[in-house]
């Protein structure tokens, strides 16, 4: 007879919980995203930003994207993809240019952070910027290639190329946008927690560890990282690094292992999160999936061949 008010309780302690820490989030996402979009949107409004985008715009037309999409890249580069997405609503872009940026963000973001965390886990930072930047360029250039034309404007066409529209109106319209913005990421946030919080709480996480241990083979990873797998992807690689740090400093993943893991995590990580993110702006999910996890198994296979044919010159953070 306690069964049902037990579940339920633990129902409410998991939502109350993830409600919590999705609030802090979206909080802290906010107060990175709003300040971005607002100075995009006056770079825009003065002209600054297509006079810059000028220079870019060779570098950039080798990717199929404007000159102005460099600032998104940067953007993603140094900061997150809420960033990123917060100035491609600021520009006048087409499907097809805005999933190119999405693969390339997906592919090297917030480089500060998630390479410090990857090299106090075992990882050589150069190596992992490199491989990481040098992936999301290629996947670019290829994104370019393989996908069909588009010339229809999805994103910011009200606001382009008008530095003469007053300033007021300006500032009007990128407030209603952002709030729209913002509200949607604020929702994701939160059933994204809400969700993980359920799921640990009643051990589906260990279930379905038991189900990709498998996968885990055919990616190249070592047996143990199942379930490490599942949180790099469900709740992005903050949360997984902790886990990585802590199972090597218990010696319960060697770190050779360790490493292994960061050589795919650092292409993909946050399958969940982040894809559903690009997706709610209309980005098809199979482009933002699909290539990440290929990216990754090939670079963790080519990391085992070297590691077994060039033995003597692995050390775990350096090579």
């Amino acid at each position: 007879m306690n069964d049902t008010p037990n579940v339920a309780t633990r129902i409410q302690s998991a939502v109350r919980s993830g409600l919590s820490s999705g609030i802090k989030t979206a909080f802290l996402l906010a107060k990175i995203m709003v300040p971005v979009s607002l100075g995009v949107a006056l770079l825009q409004w003065s002209g600054i930003l297509a006079w810059a985008a000028r220079f870019l715009a060779p570098a950039m037309g080798l990717l199929g994207l404007p000159g102005e999409a460099a600032f998104v890249l940067v953007s993603s580069a140094l900061l997150t993809n809420y960033s990123a997405i917060a100035v491609i609503e600021t520009l006048p872009l087409t499907m097809r240019e805005i999933t190119i940026l999405a693969i390339m963000c997906l592919t090297a973001h917030n480089l500060i952070v998630e390479t410090a965390i990857m090299k106090k886990s075992g990882s050589s930072a150069t190596k992992m910027i490199v491989m990481r930047i040098g992936w999301a360029i290629a996947a670019g250039y290829v994104f370019n290639l393989v996908l069909p034309a588009d010339t229809t404007i999805v994103t910011g066409a009200a606001a382009a190329g008008q530095a003469t529209v007053a300033f007021l109106p300006m500032m009007s319209a990128w407030g209603l946008s952002t709030l729209r913005l913002v509200t949607k990421i604020v929702v994701l946030v939160l059933l994204i927690m809400i969700g993980q919080r359920l799921m640990e709480e009643f051990r589906i996480m260990d279930f379905l560890s038991r189900i990709t241990a498998p996968a885990m083979r055919v990616f190249g990873l070592p047996h143990n990282a199942s379930f490490l797998w599942i949180i790099l992807n469900v709740v992005g690689y903050a949360y997984g690094a902790g886990i990585i740090m802590e199972r090597v400093k218990d010696g319960k993943m060697k770190p050779q292992e360790a490493d292994l893991v960061n050589h795919h995590a650092c292409l993909c990580h946050s399958l969940l999160e982040d894809s559903v993110l690009y997706v709610s702006i209309g980005v098809p999910l199979f482009w933002i999936t699909v290539p990440r996890v290929l990216m990754a198994l090939a670079v963790v296979w080519f990391e085992r061949i070297r590691r077994h044919y060039f033995r003597r010159s692995f050390k775990v953070g350096t090579a």
